[in-house]
């Protein structure tokens, strides 16, 4: 597993804080590995309306201000999946 890093919540001061990964070795193409706190039930009770998570799914909270570091992620995904 190729595991490139983008960053972490600029706001969290360190280690254990939302973080922003691209798996370029996955199966079906480069994947996004998001790293976050888990949803309380509130929203994983919305989420299920739209699309119920799978067994090995889960809901996650990524803050909004990671942003950049995400939009960064899909754009090395996307220029990473143009290669295989």
């Amino acid at each position: 597993m190729a595991l490139l890093f983008f960053g972490t919540d600029p706001n969290s001061g360190g280690g254990n804080c939302p973080a922003v990964r691209v798996d370029t070795d996955a199966a079906q193409g480069p994947e996004l590995v998001l790293q976050g706190k888990f949803a309380d039930a509130a929203p994983r009770a919305a989420c299920s309306q739209d699309s119920p998570p799978a067994d090995d799914e889960g809901v996650i909270r990524i803050p909004v201000r990671m942003a950049d570091q995400i939009g960064k992620a899909c754009d090395a995904a996307e220029a990473a999946g143009t290669q295989l």
